[in-house]
């Protein structure tokens, strides 16, 4: 029936831009509320997965079109498997709805080779208007001091001198990241010993950021573990990001910190800036590392 027939939710322009070709969902008709396909593009991976911001913003996509609100204001999620690129389905429940917050849920699902349901992700959201905010902003933090873009380091360049990293760099050809030399020490073999990154951040084909584009900047960047002496893949276990204000035009600026690596675990502090030096976004996510994996530092 026509009722049911599957509807591709509207994207706010034409969908010029990769980011949002990939991260678009399919909502099933009313026989399935609540329900959206999904195609995970392979051109988000990294090593072995596909990356966990990117993954975010396609479950973020999904919430904002099932909530009454469309902007994410706090979105935390738990990766329970790794993702692969191909066909997944989300599936939403609308918990609260309020004048200026909704709050909702969701899952994504692969099939295993079996044919069994996978749970890859399951997040938990509020939602609301971020142009409806006050503009009354009483803060300490201030935008990392970064070198102008000219003096830093694209992705290719950064590696040139790192260890080999088995696996996909796919996502590296989708961002035009620019980091900043003083966070590079592990792609010259000499890492600082300190857990900081920082970096440009914009998609590669140009598309001004937005709520949804800063879910993957806060997860886009090498990980900070790379600093720590340590190599390989670092997989998100919990990330939650809280977004601030809608950003402005032009590149962003991204600063991840690490203060305690225990146990194997790692946690890492993001914060978003935008051209008008306004706070958008901040995170935190903890993440695994394989301690058998590392390199003197220096």
């Amino acid at each position: 029936m026509a009722a049911d027939a599957p509807t591709e939710v509207p994207l706010s322009e034409v969908p010029l831009s990769e980011f949002d070709r990939d991260t678009a969902v399919t909502r099933r008709g009313p026989a399935e509320p609540g329900v959206y396909d999904a195609d995970l593009s392979a051109g988000w991976t990294i090593i072995s997965a596909v990356n966990g911001g990117y993954l975010l913003a396609v479950l973020g996509r999904a919430l904002g079109d099932a909530l009454p609100h469309s902007d994410p204001f706090s979105i935390s999620a738990h990766y329970l498997t790794p993702s692969v690129p191909g066909p997944a389905v989300i599936r939403t429940d609308t918990v609260r709805t309020g004048r200026t917050l909704s709050t909702g849920q969701a899952s994504l699902f692969q099939y295993a080779e079996d044919g069994t349901e996978v749970e890859r992700i399951r997040v938990l959201a509020s939602y609301g208007d971020l142009d409806a905010l006050p503009d009354d902003v009483r803060t300490t933090a201030a935008p990392p001091a970064l070198p102008p873009v000219d003096q830093c380091f694209g992705a290719g360049d950064a590696s040139e001198g790192a260890p080999p990293v088995p696996g996909s760099s796919a996502i590296t050809e989708r961002l035009a990241l620019k980091i900043d030399p003083a966070t590079l020490g592990w792609a010259l073999g000499r890492p600082s010993g300190k857990g900081e990154m920082r970096a440009w951040f914009e998609l590669a084909d140009g598309r001004d950021p937005d709520p949804l584009s800063v879910l993957l900047a806060v997860d886009a960047l090498p990980p900070t573990a790379f600093e720590l002496g340590l190599i390989g893949w670092v997989p998100t276990v919990e990330l939650t990001v809280h977004v601030r204000c809608r950003p402005a035009p032009g590149p962003l600026r991204v600063s991840i910190t690490t203060r305690n690596l225990a146990g194997g675990f790692l946690e890492e502090d993001a914060e978003v800036w935008d051209t008008k030096d306004r706070l958008v976004a901040q995170s935190r996510q903890l993440a695994r590392v394989r301690l058998s994996q590392s390199r003197p530092v220096r």
